[in-house]
């Protein structure tokens, strides 16, 4: 029996010291504060600098090589759509689709040319800033 209540002693007592309060330390709220906001804006200004040495490390990587080319490419559907390459001076119609690959639909014997008539540059997307500044004006 002594052994038994010895045990529960030993074992409540740490547990029931652990439990009383204790006088907190002081804090400085705005010491908290000025970390909370130092430690956010490093944080955003770590997200930018990532995405700006994410663009730059994509500008060095050409799109294509010198061998193959797009000519032009023309959505045929919400994920597929058709493009015209140029391999070797051999150029391939190649149907292209999230389920089905690349499927090469005809070969040309002869090449298409540019079209003289057709405006050479076709007009820049709008952005998102030029489109809302639209919408505010009255």
């Amino acid at each position: 029996m002594r052994r038994i209540v010895a045990a529960f002693t030993g074992g409540f007592l740490p547990c029931a010291l652990m439990a009383a309060p204790v006088a907190a330390p002081a804090v400085d709220s705005g010491a908290e504060l000025l970390r909370v906001l130092v430690s956010l804006l490093g944080v955003v200004a770590l997200i930018f600098f990532v995405g700006w040495l994410s663009r730059r490390a994509q500008a060095r990587v050409r799109p294509g090589g010198r061998k193959i080319r797009v000519i032009e490419s023309m959505p045929v559907g919400i994920k597929e759509k058709i493009m015209l390459l140029e391999v070797g001076g051999t150029q391939l119609l190649v149907g292209a689709s999230p389920t089905g690959g690349l499927r090469t639909l005809h070969v040309l014997d002869t090449p298409v040319q540019d079209d003289p008539s057709a405006p050479s540059q076709v007009p820049a997307m709008r952005g998102f800033r030029d489109v809302l500044s639209q919408w505010k004006r009255p």
